[in-house]
């Protein structure tokens, strides 16, 4: 009995592999394989030549703005002459110095201790808290006054005569929306 069932496993077991494997069903599918593997190989072209980035340097920025009305001589050199102004180069800078102003937003406030904080975000996904003495932006702008809907900064830019301006900004509450 036990070499019955033996043998019918095995002439079970051999018609499965006879049944699978000698049929032409794929013969068109073979052929096209060996067709393609007998293609003579393509050539890949080459990258193009791309030129090398070169930066843009801004030169005006030391110059006077386009928006602000033109100055006589006789008004810029009284303006030079008044009180002068000079940026503390030997302090440390503070972090949102590494900003340009317009690429900063005031998001929000909050008080601590009595003390008004302003939330100001980098542009790059950080909001940092700051407070009137702080500096911000890359024109040594110091915070001078603060409320709950702007932050009143005095910068201190090159007046294009060798000299030192005090220029304020404003940076308002962006309410998103």
């Amino acid at each position: 009995m036990k070499r019955n069932l033996t043998i019918i496993s095995l002439v079970c077991s051999l018609a499965l592999l006879v049944g699978c494997g000698g049929t032409n069903q794929h013969r068109d599918l073979q052929q096209y394989i060996e067709d393609t593997k007998n293609r003579p190989e393509g050539e890949i072209e080459p990258l193009p030549a791309f030129r090398p980035y070169r930066p843009f340097t801004y030169g005006a920025m030391t110059l006077r703005s386009p928006f602000d009305p033109p100055m006589r001589e006789e008004e810029r050199s009284a303006r030079l002459s008044g009180v002068k102004v000079q940026p503390d180069l030997d302090r440390e800078r503070e972090y949102l110095e590494n900003f340009n102003v317009a690429s900063l937003a005031m998001v929000g406030t909050l008080t601590r201790d009595g003390r008004l904080w302003v939330l100001v975000d980098d542009g790059q996904g950080g909001v940092h808290p700051v407070t009137v003495g702080n500096y911000l932006g890359k024109n040594h702008g110091r915070i001078v006054a603060a409320d709950r809907n702007q932050v009143e900064l005095m910068e201190i830019v090159s007046d294009g005569g060798g000299g030192w301006v005090e220029r304020p900004r404003i940076i308002e509450l962006r309410i998103n929306g």
